[in-house]
């Protein structure tokens, strides 16, 4: 703390205040681990703190689409991999759409929110750079992510024969798609200036994508136009890297669905730390 400050503090009121009973100066460095890791743990008892709504509710409805794919179209549909049914099929899918819905849930309320109730102040006014804010969200949003993933996983291995094919492709899928819809859901809430905006984004980019990625099928099953159109959806790459690293199946090669994910990553961490950084909609 500068001397100038502690002198100021010495008199408080007319009474002398001891400078050996003041906290020491807190030297933040080039980045503030402490405030950054406090901004995380905020995002996280956020969701934690209403369970029933953040992680509860996500595994009912994924165990609703699930018995509702499986019992409307089980039987009817060919098996997309030998020795594969459809449920096990399906389920890789149904684990990733949740995974992103909440991720993207999870960044985009907190920052709309602030935004709309003024206390959006309370982030921007601390020692925090764009940056720090950015990773601080963003690791929210992983964090949930990966919570309602597992949490998923392991109320439908109930009922579902669970394959792991390759570790290091669910991992990275998982990471690398939470990840992308945290990131844009920061960049949502932070163009957004209402509730009726974020709702747009979620029901014309995030619902569309997620439904028409491959999630319930395999694009080798759509008209050849449609599958080149399937291909342009980075939400695919991500659903069908993760699915490849269960039950050994992709629709595209893995190699290009982890290059896709990492770019499209990176494009958005850009855009994002540009915005905080200029204080796009944030700041006067």
């Amino acid at each position: 703390m500068p001397q100038n400050v502690y002198r100021s503090l010495s008199v408080r009121d007319g009474a002398k205040i001891d400078r050996d009973t003041l906290p020491p100066p807190r030297h933040i460095g080039a980045v503030n681990w402490r405030g950054t890791w406090e901004l995380y743990l905020k995002e996280v008892r956020r969701f934690l703190k209403v369970y029933m709504q953040t992680i509860m509710a996500p595994i009912v409805t994924t165990l609703i689409f699930l018995a509702i794919f499986v019992l409307a179209l089980g039987r009817d549909v060919a098996q997309h991999v030998p020795g594969i049914s459809f449920m096990e099929f399906l389920a890789p899918g149904l684990i990733m759409m949740a995974m992103v819905q909440n991720a993207f849930a999870n960044t985009s309320s907190s920052v709309i929110i602030s935004k709309v109730q003024g206390n959006i102040v309370d982030v921007l006014m601390p020692p925090l750079s764009g940056g720090e804010i950015l990773a601080a969200y963003a690791l929210g949003g992983i964090s949930r992510g990966l919570v309602v993933g597992v949490a998923v996983l392991v109320a439908m291995a109930f009922f579902v024969t669970i394959h792991v094919h390759n570790v290091g492709f669910i991992l990275f899928h998982a990471i690398g798609a939470s990840m992308m819809l945290s990131l844009l859901g920061i960049i949502a809430g932070i163009w957004a200036d209402k509730f009726d905006h974020m709702a747009a984004v979620t029901n014309f980019i995030v619902t569309p994508l997620s439904f028409l990625s491959g999630t319930f099928y395999s694009i080798d099953r759509l008209p050849e136009n449609m599958q080149i159109v399937a291909h342009i959806n980075p939400f695919f790459y991500m659903i069908d890297g993760f699915r490849y690293g269960f039950i050994g199946h992709d629709d595209a090669l893995p190699m290009v669905g982890l290059v896709v994910v990492g770019l499209t990553n990176a494009l958005l961490l850009a855009v994002g730390y540009g915005m905080l950084r200029s204080g796009y909609k944030l700041k006067a």
